[in-house]
């Protein structure tokens, strides 16, 4: 879709509305924290941080202006730790959400615990145009690619589906009907909390000056890189890797573990996990996920092992 046609045809909120609820998109093998393509603003010695960014539109030949995807991070009893996209992201069976699952159905508590510590984690990816970075000003005017969690994803939703009378729903994506957003993080029991960051009033971005708003748009990166099965991890190779996480193999290649445990074969595909993991997963919803910094950290450790 061009420029042009983008303005002509802008994104309907029930599409967005529609697609919030029903949709299974992933992402990319590597990290995020190692791709200069993403942004997380910086934070200073007391936790505290700010920035102003524009969400933008949907990009040339995606049907949204957002991905979804989920993923674990533990350390298992081997000191090892399991940084691992999760297969479920892609409506796939996951080795450990279906561990997870049997361990959540035991009715043993600890094995409940086991799963709230192995629990997935949501993550979201946009496209943002960074209009304050007061840290790091330099990154002012970029295009950028952001990660986020469900506290700034339920901001998204509700500007476009407010829940009080009188408020106007926003399409906080649109070019021209859109609001700015002001990200106010502060440190809340040692984790970053977003409750304080809210969207602007709503304005046209660069006051509706077409030259430069073709100019963002065609800076948009594609987001179909973050729903390709291709770029995911195999059931086989989740599965050797969990593993040796567990301390339930010796560190082999992943062909030798596929080669020597016949159980590796994908389970049958289901639609879902069990309600119950999903109540965990949502019940013990830490600011945690939304901390690009503990993520990044967890990467380097799982890198050195």
């Amino acid at each position: 879709m061009s420029f042009e046609n983008l303005k002509r045809n802008r994104t309907d909120l029930s599409k967005l509305l529609s697609a919030a609820q029903d949709y299974g998109p992933g992402e990319q093998k590597g990290n995020p924290n190692q791709d200069d393509r993403f942004w997380q603003p910086t934070r200073d010695k007391a936790g505290n941080g700010y920035a102003v960014v524009r969400f933008l539109p949907t990009a040339e030949g995606n049907d949204l202006p957002w991905v979804r995807y989920w993923d674990h991070a533990f350390k298992g009893p081997t000191g090892q730790w399991y940084i691992e996209k999760s297969l479920t992201s892609i409506g796939q069976p996951d080795p450990l959400g279906e561990m997870n699952s049997k361990l959540w159905n035991s009715g043993n508590e600890a094995d409940k615990q086991t799963v709230r510590e192995r629990k997935r984690n949501l993550r979201y990816v946009a496209n943002v145009l960074i209009l304050q970075d007061p840290a790091a000003p330099e990154n002012e005017g970029q295009v950028k690619l952001y990660r986020f969690g469900k506290k700034i994803f339920d901001k998204l939703m509700d500007s476009m589906q407010p829940q009080f009378p009188g408020e106007t729903p926003v399409n906080p994506f649109d070019f021209w009907e859109g609001a700015d957003f002001q990200l106010k993080i502060r440190k809340v029991d040692g984790y970053p909390n977003y409750d304080a960051s809210s969207f602007k009033a709503q304005e046209a971005l660069f006051e509706g000056d077409d030259a430069k708003l073709e100019g963002v748009y065609n800076k948009l990166y594609n987001l179909n890189e973050f729903v390709d099965p291709a770029n995911y991890k195999t059931y086989d190779e989740l599965k050797a890797r969990l593993q040796i996480v567990l301390g339930e193999s010796a560190p082999r290649t992943v062909q030798e573990n596929i080669a020597l445990d016949t159980t590796a074969a994908p389970a049958p595909m289901r639609e879902a996990e069990p309600p119950a993991l999903n109540v965990v997963d949502t019940s013990t919803n830490q600011q945690v996920e939304e901390d690009d910094d503990t993520m990044a950290y967890f990467a380097k450790l799982a890198q050195e092992d």
